[in-house]
């Protein structure tokens, strides 16, 4: 399993809106070849970033099922427009289980 994690700085008078879209985008998300899960979480500290983590059975259902698919370019539309900069994206792979 890869764990997808995105740091997204949203514009700040645009947060409540965002959260509302992402709802609809998480279907587009979830409809994807290798999608486990995900969960989107806002910071305490800072309002407008939030932290969102994907789980997928390997880093090429992303990567390449996602980023490359027509489904991608409907996310980017709903969401893209929200962020303040282009999220932080990074994957990590899981070396110690319980």
């Amino acid at each position: 399993m890869i764990l997808e994690v995105a740091i997204l700085d949203v514009k700040p008078d645009l947060t409540e809106d965002f959260e509302s879209t992402f709802k609809a985008a998480s279907k587009i998300i979830a409809s994807i070849s290798g999608y486990i899960s995900h969960d989107l979480h806002r910071c305490l500290e800072t309002k407008n970033r939030y932290i969102l983590l994907v789980r997928w059975q390997k880093l090429e259902d992303h990567t390449i099922g996602f980023r490359q698919s027509p489904e991608y370019q409907e996310w980017r539309s709903l969401l893209h427009h929200f962020y303040d900069s282009f999220p932080t994206v990074e994957h990590y792979e899981s070396i110690i289980l319980p």
